[in-house]
């Protein structure tokens, strides 16, 4: 037999080669295997939910908010705004369900107001303004100054209820409805076009006995005689005051004779400044004596009553549901 003897160093050489050769093929190998994952880019205005930790942030939407006393025009984040506008609506020490529900009212009322014409009449190209004609809002300088020590729970209370809400507005027929909301009823919420001209399908009378404890369900007002027959221009004579003629589906006052004059209940809520169109009324010496149930309109979600519910552990997608009719909760 022949023995071949083999050179130690050509050897090393040649298996080192053999390696070089071979690593770039097995570095490749395994991603060859199957399908490459990619995520493809994504345009700006889409929807499309995409496997990614991070989530994807479009455009901030802005609201334009005419500062009536200022009197000039501020822009602000969205949410911003309505962490000032709930701060402003509503207690802080409210349920935070209720909260979350007074958030939903106030974004779907500014989506609406920003879906419809922009020329507002307001300065600036506002869009509301921050008064009770729109959505009162305070900023955090102005709640600071409010609240006080109480500053910092408060916010943070009124933020998680905004947050908790973050896109969702309350639709009817895939439109932002709109979502009025007063204090506190006088056990029932009233049909619309009993209190304003238009009829809402989802603003329709409830029954509701989660105002019990509000510190604002009666009210008394004394009026000098001579200043109510001033003020409505009519004249008082004897015991009567006037007559009741009608109530609407809500209980509040719908008609009214004084003499020879008719009133509707919210016309003379109007002009002797009651806290609700829900009144009854006597003579007592020189004063006519108002009492008056519940405190507002009476249109939509009553806030007294949606803390009652929170309280009683109703979430605030039932109240919303429970205060208007036939609506779905949505994202923007």
């Amino acid at each position: 037999m022949r023995t071949i003897l083999v050179n130690p160093i050509s050897f090393v050489v040649a298996i080192l080669a053999v390696v070089i050769l071979l690593i770039p093929s097995l570095v490749v190998l395994p991603y060859r295997a199957g399908p490459v994952n990619k995520i493809d880019s994504i345009p700006v205005n889409t929807t499309e939910k995409v496997n990614s930790p991070k989530p994807i942030k479009g455009k901030v939407v802005e609201v334009a908010v005419y500062r009536a006393a200022l009197a000039k025009t501020e822009k602000l984040p969205i949410d911003d705004y309505l962490v000032g506008v709930v701060a402003a609506e509503m207690p802080a020490d409210f349920e935070l369900e209720a909260l979350k529900a007074q958030a939903l009212t106030a974004r779907t009322f500014i989506m609406k107001r920003m879906k419809g014409p922009q020329d507002t009449g307001l300065p600036g190209g506002a869009i509301v303004s921050d008064t009770v004609d729109h959505q009162v809002y305070k900023n955090k300088n102005e709640l600071k100054k409010i609240w006080g020590s109480e500053y910092e729970w408060k916010l943070n209370k009124i933020t998680a209820a905004v947050r908790a809400t973050s896109g969702q507005i309350i639709t009817y027929n895939d439109e932002p409805i709109t979502a009025s909301f007063f204090s506190t009823s006088n056990g029932y919420t009233e049909n619309s076009e009993d209190y304003w001209a238009n009829k809402f399908p989802y603003l329709r009378s409830v029954k509701n006995p989660w105002d019990e404890d509000s510190p604002k369900f009666l009210h008394q007002k004394l009026v000098l005689i001579k200043d109510f027959e001033k003020i409505l221009g009519v004249s008082i004579k004897g015991k009567s005051i006037g007559v009741i003629k009608a109530r609407t589906e809500g209980h509040r006052v719908k008609e009214v004779s004084i003499g020879s004059k008719v009133f509707t209940g919210r016309e003379i809520r109007e002009k002797l400044d009651l806290k609700s169109s829900d009144f009854t009324w006597v003579k007592k010496d020189e004063y006519i004596v108002i009492t008056t149930k519940g405190y507002g309109h009476g249109v939509g979600m009553s806030q007294y009553g949606a803390n009652g519910m929170a309280k009683k552990g109703k979430t605030y997608e039932e109240i919303i549901d429970f205060y208007y009719k036939d609506v779905k909760i949505k994202r923007m």
